[in-house]
């Protein structure tokens, strides 16, 4: 069996030698560039599985790097931060990072991310060879290509904003927890200062706004978040 491939971009050399022995035990095969330019021409290649992306780079820096891809990118993206920079972190995700991990960390944590990852993307993939698309409020959920559209016009998504979403859409005009997100989504409980689900509803809240005149997601403070079934749902939409 073939090993899954990771690109690692990261001007650390001592830390990608380190995590390219450690993960090549645990199965994975990585590639590491060392600067955002040569990384981000290796990033179109789909033969990765994964992408570990760090910020502070020579050249172009990791948000550069997201910039660069537009979001345009199906390979899931896991952004390594300052530890304790909450604005690197929400940055991060907003230009379409699947996930962030702070420096330093422990390589099982690593592990545990990356695997968390795959595992949601397989989950994804196995989802559409079985069940029909979702078609609810003029957005249709393509499982076997992974596309979206809002009212005919394709939505780029990541894959983690694709997977939040159809958990949305599979539980219409009912609250969704951010705690099952987490868990069910990110394969972590959430802790208290965690904003990365904020983050990928505000993505998809506004990235279907393009499309759409209607906001499709409601937001119940405290409580979670509703994808609404019709542009009437009966629902109060005053929170966002």
């Amino acid at each position: 069996m073939s090993k899954q491939k990771i690109l690692i971009i990261d001007d650390d050399k001592e830390l990608t030698e380190l995590l390219t022995e450690y993960l090549s035990y645990e199965g994975f095969e990585l590639e590491a560039c060392h600067d955002g330019v040569t990384g981000l021409e290796r990033a179109y290649d789909e033969s990765f599985s994964l992408i570990l992306l760090d910020v502070m780079m020579p050249k172009l820096n990791g948000f550069e790097v997201l910039k660069a891809l537009g979001g345009q990118h199906n390979i899931p993206i896991l952004m390594l931060t300052a530890k304790g920079d909450n604005d690197d972190r929400v940055r991060g995700l907003e230009l379409g990072a699947d996930d962030y991990l702070a420096k330093p960390f422990q390589h099982r944590e690593l592990l545990a991310r990356i695997n968390a990852i795959l595992r949601r993307i397989k989950i994804v993939k196995s989802h559409g060879n079985s069940i029909d698309n979702q078609q609810i409020n003029g957005v249709i959920l393509d499982h076997s290509t992974r596309q979206v559209f809002c009212h005919q016009q394709r939505v780029e998504l990541t894959g983690t904003e694709f997977q939040i979403l159809d958990l949305l859409m599979n539980n219409a005009s009912q609250i969704v927890s951010k705690n099952v997100i987490s868990e069910q989504i990110l394969k972590r409980k959430l802790s208290a200062f965690d904003r990365s689900i904020d983050m990928h509803i505000s993505n998809i809240r506004r990235k279907l706004l393009e499309f759409s005149p209607n906001d499709k997601l409601k937001t119940i403070r405290g409580a979670g978040y509703i994808f609404l079934a019709g542009e009437t749902d009966g629902l109060n939409t005053n929170d966002k």
